[in-house]
């Protein structure tokens, strides 16, 4: 994998714990998320500590979902990773700290997004937790507002 890849999927949650909803595009707002996600609207599970962790935008590889169904025999379907984008032909943890494009849009990787507790509770698959551990994806601050599409292109500005 890269640096540059593109958008395979796009999704959100309108409130905790709700089903995802795919979407062909999203309009994503700096410094607030993207529009009709829970977190946009500060209603996600862990808002009350978004002050500290920027949670705009979470990312994941579609390469580590099909490593995680390959070693650990554990299929998520799209979106049940509860990550806004699934990106493939990109290497999200080499963006921890860095500034890239996602279409229009400019994003700063934050941190890893380890998985959860909650997410093992919510989809009853045990040992997802275990599977997706240092590799659950990327959270990041959205810099840029603009639109992401599946298909759009995700590339380093340096």
């Amino acid at each position: 994998m890269t640096d540059s890849g593109t958008v395979a999927a796009v999704h959100v949650a309108p409130e905790s714990g709700a089903p995802v909803v795919e979407r062909a595009s999203v309009e994503a707002v700096a410094g607030r998320g993207l529009r009709g996600d829970r977190y946009f609207e500060d209603r996600g599970t862990f808002s009350q500590s978004a002050n500290d962790i920027p949670r705009d935008i979470t990312l994941i590889e579609r390469e580590t979902l099909e490593r995680v169904e390959r070693d650990y025999d554990i299929a998520l379907s799209p979106g049940e990773h509860r990550r806004n984008v699934t990106v493939s032909g990109v290497a999200l943890d080499h963006l921890v700290g860095r500034r890239f494009r996602v279409g229009e849009v400019v994003c700063e990787g934050v941190e890893r997004c380890e998985p959860c507790s909650y997410l093992e509770r919510s989809l009853e698959k045990r040992g997802i937790r275990e599977a997706m551990v240092h590799r659950g994806g990327l959270r990041a601050r959205i810099v840029e507002s603009g639109t992401i599409a599946v298909g759009d292109a995700v590339e380093t500005d340096e």
